[in-house]
This record gives C-alpha cells, sequence and structure tokens, in this order.
C-alpha cells in the first residue's frame, strides 16, 4: 500500500472562467431589461450577478497565480534575500503559466464589455443635448402677446394696479414663455430702476417662472408693488427690476421688453434680459 500524495492539486481554471461568463450574462440582461423598460428587482440581481462574477473570478486567477502548493513558513526578516526576491518575480511571472490564459482573458473581457455596455444606458437616459434651449423662449421683437384665451392683448386691457398673464403669440400655454404684464402709477416710475423698461401707460412686464422653484408668480400687491409668488411667499419689487425682497427667491425676475405698437397692443422688443427658470441650474 502506497502513501497517497501529501501535494494537493492544482486549482483549475474552469471556475474563474465560469464567474467570469456568470458575470458577462449578468451584464447582457442587466443591458437588455434596461432597455426594455427596466424593473429595480431584476436591475439589482443583474447588477449583483455581473459585479460578483466579475469579484469572484479575479479572486480566483489571483489565486491561480500563486505558487502551489500553499507553504507557510515564520517570517523571520523583514529585508528580503536576493534568492527570495528572485523568487518572487517568478511567482509574478507564473501568469505565463496558465494554460488557459486566453480563455481566461477572453472571459474577462466578455465581463467588463458586458457591464460597460449596460453603463451606457443610464447616460442615454439624461436625454437629448438641451443645447441652448434653458437660455431661449419663443418672445422674438415684434411678437405680439397674447392672453390666456389666445387674444391679442391690448395696451388697454391692463387695469391700473393690475396684472395680466401673457404669451407669446403663436404659442398660447408656453411654460418658458408666460410673462406677468403689470401696470404701474406713471408719477412713480420718475427716478426707478424699471425707467427704462416701461411703455406707454406704465406697462412693464416680467417672466410669471419664480427664480427660486419654478411655481408661477400669478399675484401683485399694489401697495407695495410687489409680484408674489405662493408657493414659497417669494416677493419681488417692480420698482427694483423685479428683485427678491422676501423669501427664498435669490435672482429677479427675468425683464421683458415691451412696446405698443400703432394699433395699440403690446408687443416685445426683444426677449427676457436672462434665462428663466430656477437659479439653481445656471449657477457656476
Amino acid at each position: 500500500m502506497t502513501d497517497p500524495d501529501p501535494t494537493p492539486a492544482r486549482p483549475s481554471d474552469w471556475p474563474a472562467v465560469v464567474a467570469f461568463v456568470a458575470s458577462a450574462a449578468g451584464g447582457i440582461a442587466l443591458t437588455v431589461c434596461y432597455a426594455g423598460g427596466g424593473d429595480p428587482q431584476l436591475e439589482g440581481a443583474f447588477l449583483a450577478l455581473a459585479f460578483g462574477g466579475l469579484g469572484a473570478g479575479l479572486i480566483l486567477v489571483a489565486h491561480r497565480l500563486l505558487s502551489w502548493p500553499p507553504r507557510v513558513e515564520e517570517r523571520e526578516s523583514l529585508v528580503p534575500s536576493i534568492a527570495e526576491e528572485a523568487a518572487v518575480d517568478q511567482d509574478l511571472e507564473r501568469i505565463g503559466a496558465l494554460t488557459r490564459r486566453r480563455l481566461l482573458g477572453g472571459a474577462l473581457a466578455a465581463s467588463v464589455g458586458a457591464i460597460g455596455v449596460a453603463a451606457l444606458f443610464p447616460i442615454r437616459s439624461l436625454g437629448p443635448n438641451p443645447g441652448r434651449a434653458l437660455l431661449q423662449t419663443p418672445w422674438r421683437a415684434g411678437r405680439r402677446a397674447i392672453g390666456e384665451d389666445g387674444r391679442v392683448v391690448r395696451a388697454t386691457a391692463v387695469p391700473s394696479n393690475g396684472l395680466v398673464t401673457i404669451f407669446p403669440e403663436g404659442f398660447n400655454g408656453s411654460a418658458d414663455g408666460q410673462a406677468v404684464l403689470v401696470r404701474v402709477p406713471v408719477r412713480r416710475l420718475h427716478g426707478t430702476r424699471v425707467a427704462d423698461a416701461i411703455a406707454v401707460g406704465g406697462l412693464v412686464a416680467f417672466s410669471k417662472v419664480c427664480t427660486h422653484a419654478g411655481c408661477p408668480v400669478g399675484l401683485y400687491e399694489a401697495q407695495s408693488h410687489q409680484l408674489l409668488c405662493p408657493c414659497h411667499q417669494s416677493a419681488f419689487d417692480v420698482f427694483e427690476r423685479a428683485e427678491p425682497v422676501l423669501g427664498p427667491a435669490a435672482r429677479p425676475l427675468p425683464r421683458l421688453p415691451i412696446a405698443i405698437d400703432d394699433a395699440g397692443n403690446v408687443v416685445a422688443t426683444g426677449g427676457f434680459s436672462a434665462p428663466v427658470g430656477p437659479a439653481w441650474w445656471s449657477r457656476p
């Protein structure tokens, strides 16, 4: 009777290959699931399979690169000898001894590639590049103002100390084109910061979109001459070019330059003085 060989067998390469293949399958499944509309539970499971298989495969490959069989020795000195350094270099070069290194490399590449493809889909979900869409509105020089009913707004339709919501003609209901048209006492305009923004009859226009959270600024306090946002109680002083004086808003309402044409209709002489809406996206 012979003694059994005390040297354990070297680990096979196949477990690492299987792990990488499972990782690649998880990445492909994640891509298909995401492209098909997505399911949070399935996406989480496929993501765990992809990264779990990749990690397991790398660990198995690392074990395969170590010298075999495993040996344990007491560390006597922290300074390696020349022979020990040579042994370490030899161990690190053992990757060339893998009999299925091309198979392992291919499986690893498939795993990383599948995860990389899956990572591209969340980027696609960001949508198309907005370009200058956040900087422009439908207002143009010469474009007439219309009311919520779609009719052209005449200057005489705005009452004293009153407010009318207007839109650019052809863009009724435009979210970024909505503005408030206010008539203020002409005698109060001299020497104020909005004197150059007033058309005949004391009309002034500002964006209706609050610069805090995008709520509609639809109230006007005639005594204080302030435009009010009902969502978070921001207040804008009309005589100070709609600078915020109360509430969380930190940026003035963009001004819309206006005039009155020969027919008595309110028309724009250009676009808003600044991008409309909340200020957070345009901060440096």
